[in-house]
């Protein structure tokens, strides 16, 4: 009887815990006022990559016993 009444207690206690933790909680979402901006500051190199890819390939094709 005695672990009957403890279990009672701790499920009454567990379950005011549940029920007092599902009002305090509020979660609100609203839009911005002022619109998002995102600023890129991106530097473009490709073109450079691109022509030392085309000088390498012309020094091996002209050298192939390099390799």
């Amino acid at each position: 009887m005695r672990h009957y009444r403890i279990l009672g207690t701790w499920l009454l206690v567990g379950l005011g815990f549940m029920l007092s933790s599902c009002t305090t909680h509020t979660v609100q979402v609203e839009a911005p006022d002022k619109p998002i901006t995102i600023n890129l500051n991106v530097k473009i190199d490709h073109e450079i990559q691109v022509k030392v890819e085309k000088d390498l390939n012309e020094v091996f094709t002209e050298n192939s016993d390099l390799f």
